[in-house]
């Protein structure tokens, strides 16, 4: 090992162009010891050609790394190298003579002064174990290893008053601000600055950087903007720099076409982006309904090579929730689990929220077993999204299994609208008994019955076929001032149309009681029509036209339903027809040249049938105006059925079928098709013609 012994000329500074986003500073660079500089002067690292070229993270800073002088007079000039034998004494001794050792002893003064009181006596007795040759270095030194925010302003104190000559107290200033930063003290770097200001010391970018990077540590983008808006008063001009990590502040305040205007610059000029600004655009894209811009944010950031951490994840996850793209919210998170980012609560919080708004139930399953796997609590929203989800699906045991793990946690209970969903549960299975307990439950954890409790309750009495206690808990409604909804009457509705007929009367003066129009309407379905076709068909065209567009079509299907029980099959057809009409119903229809279709697997069952009733008859009228037939005749069902159904909608169809003795079979190939060919329904249909 040899010593090489020289002095050079650097200027040095902290460099402003790296924005730390961790409160712990990155290890101290050790080069090669150099002399002490005339003069402290700002410098700029130069860029490669690739970094000017590229976006990468730029965290705003004074630099953590402080470069190291002796104590050499400011007159010495250049000196030759000389070799040093490692092992004769002069190597010892210049060994102790290096700055090396006067950095260390430095960093070691640094860390007494974390860990002494926060009083100027204790912090000056500290500092007095300094020799009397001082210089600025040595306070940048001691500054720069500290990260006490509470002595810090001693400190600066102390070499402000005991250093003869500060050429750039600014640099001290920023050095200070860098404690305040690492700590997250936005309150004393602000005191700071305007001790600062009235010393007469001009702050400089660096200042700046300082302290937006503290507000933005500290989760404050309010007061980030703030000191960002602050600089041109100062004599300061924000650069690319600044521009760039303030899209992020902006972002977070609401100033969202700051914050875009600011990205398109940045993406123009090539700014250095850190990954939670990309986080932020995420974000406002998702907030604002554009989920494309999300994902370009996401690739951009990816052709960069920024890497995404845990908060771009979880945002991204969150907007893919919100845009219902479940199958990207699961591609992401695989890559996220591939690149090695944890996942935290608030990814399986997203995750779960993503699953349950189209009812991947279960993939929600799966995320919510995990949770509760790991020991990660939910919050009552978390508990009523999964219940909500298990409630529209009929997911029984399954959210009977969440209720009791909310109960049992110890951090969550029940709210009106955790009994709503497993009520919900119950009413469309008909479990009339644990309908029953739940409500009890409900009243005793101090809830009042709402209407859409009570909806509940009726639902599952009529699932049960329990016409009395419809009627007995109409009459509570009643009793307890009450007013029936949209919701209350569809569901009404719908229980008058799986009701017998003999029991119509009791539920139809319910219907009139909660709704004038609509009883009347179903009062002159049952009675016949008795010659008022044109009656009932103005009569329901205006009540379809005075409810909302949500419970529109629910009302049509009940009461095509009701005909269809009352084997009433054309009066369902112009009912089928008038919905049409409405565009309550779309797409039934379809002609191609080798293939007419029906497709009925987005209608209830009674709108199916009669939809099958209408095809069937406009078939036989094609026939018999000579239309050709296709090869091939279809009706769509879809496969599966609702967990609440007792029967499948392909099921009922392939019943009608057998009744009509039509010629369609399941398909073989497609599941959820009935198809039959063009020679075997012209046969059928003549067959028909000739009854």
């Amino acid at each position: 090992m040899a010593y090489r012994l020289c002095s050079c000329s650097c200027s040095l500074t902290p460099d402003h162009h790296f924005f730390i986003n961790s409160l712990s500073p990155p290890p101290l660079l050790k080069p090669t010891p150099f002399p002490r500089t005339p003069s402290l002067q700002h410098f700029n690292f130069p860029l490669s050609p690739h970094q000017r070229t590229s976006l990468q993270i730029a965290p705003v800073s004074v630099q953590d790394p402080v470069l190291r002088q002796t104590h050499e007079p400011d007159s010495e000039k250049q000196k030759s190298y000389v070799w040093v034998n490692p092992k004769s004494p002069r190597a010892a001794q210049l060994r102790e003579q290096s700055y090396d050792a006067r950095y260390a002893y430095l960093v070691s003064i640094a860390e007494s002064l974390n860990s002494c009181n926060s009083d100027e006596k204790d912090v000056y007795s500290v500092l007095d174990a300094l020799d009397d040759k001082i210089v600025e270095q040595d306070a940048v030194v001691v500054l720069n290893s500290m990260s006490n925010p509470e002595t810090a302003p001693f400190v600066l104190k102390y070499f402000q008053e005991r250093i003869k000559t500060i050429r750039e107290e600014v640099i001290l200033y920023n050095v200070t601000f860098k404690v305040f930063r690492k700590c997250r003290d936005l309150d004393r770097a602000e005191k700071l600055f305007g001790e600062m200001v009235r010393r007469g010391v001009k702050p400089d970018n660096i200042t700046f950087s300082a302290i937006i990077s503290c507000a933005r540590q500290s989760s404050l983008p309010e007061k980030a903007v703030e000191w960002y808006e602050k600089m041109p008063a100062y004599g300061c001009q924000p650069d690319d720099i600044h521009h760039a990590v303030i899209i992020d502040a902006y972002g977070q305040t609401g100033n969202i076409d700051m914050a875009l205007s600011l990205y398109d610059r940045a993406r123009a000029r090539r700014w250095r982006l850190d990954a939670l600004t990309f986080a932020t655009l995420i974000k406002i894209y998702g907030m604002s309904g554009n989920f494309e811009g999300c994902l370009n944010v996401y690739e951009e950031m990816k052709a960069i090579r920024v890497k995404p951490n845990l908060t771009v994840y979880n945002s991204l996850l969150d907007a893919m929730g919100r845009a219902k793209r479940p199958w990207l919210a699961k591609s992401i998170y695989e890559e996220m689990i591939i690149n090695g980012v944890k996942p935290s609560w608030a990814t399986h919080a997203a995750l779960l929220r993503a699953f349950s708004r189209v009812r991947y139930a279960d993939d929600g399953l799966r995320v919510y077993r995990e949770m509760k796997r790991k020991g990660m609590e939910l919050n009552v929203t978390l508990y009523n999204t999964v219940l909500a989800m298990f409630a529209d699906v009929g997911y029984v045991d399954e959210a009977v299994e969440v209720f009791e793990d909310m109960k049992r946690s110890g951090t969550c209970k029940p709210d009106s609208r955790t009994f709503s969903s497993l009520m919900t549960v119950y009413s469309c299975s008909g479990k009339v008994s644990e309908a029953e307990a739940l409500f009890d439950e409900m009243l005793a954890a101090g809830f009042e019955p709402t209407i859409f409790i009570l909806t509940s309750l009726i639902q599952c009495y009529g699932k049960a076929k329990s016409t009395d206690d419809v009627v007995r808990t109409f009459n509570w409604i009643l009793v307890l001032d009450l007013t029936p909804d949209e919701r209350f009457c569809c569901c009404l509705l719908n229980v008058v149309a799986h009701t017998p007929t003999e029991e119509l009367g009791k539920l139809i003066s319910c219907l009139e009681k909660a709704n004038a129009k609509l009883g009347y309407v179903v009062k002159l379905l049952v009675d016949g029509g008795n010659g008022e076709e044109q009656i009932l068909m103005r009569e329901t065209l205006e009540l379809l036209n005075s409810v909302g567009p949500d419970v529109r079509r629910p009302y049509c299907n009940s009461v095509i339903e009701i005909c269809v029980n009352l084997n009433m099959l054309e009066r369902a057809c112009e009912l089928f027809d008038l919905g049409l009409r409405l565009k309550l119903y779309a797409n039934v229809q379809s002609k191609s040249p080798v293939l007419w279709s029906l497709n009925l697997k987005s209608l209830s069952l009674g709108a199916a049938v009669t939809a099958l009733h209408v095809w069937m008859n406009d078939l036989s009228k094609a026939l018999e105006s000579g239309e050709e037939l296709p090869s091939l005749l279809g009706i769509s069902t879809g496969h599966g059925k609702h967990r609440y159904s007792d029967l499948s909608l392909a099921e009922l169809l392939e019943s009608r079928l057998k009744e009509l003795n039509a010629p369609f079979h399941e398909s073989p190939d497609k599941v959820g098709w009935f198809t039959t060919t063009k020679v075997a329904a012209k046969s059928w249909l003549e067959s028909r013609r000739s009854l």
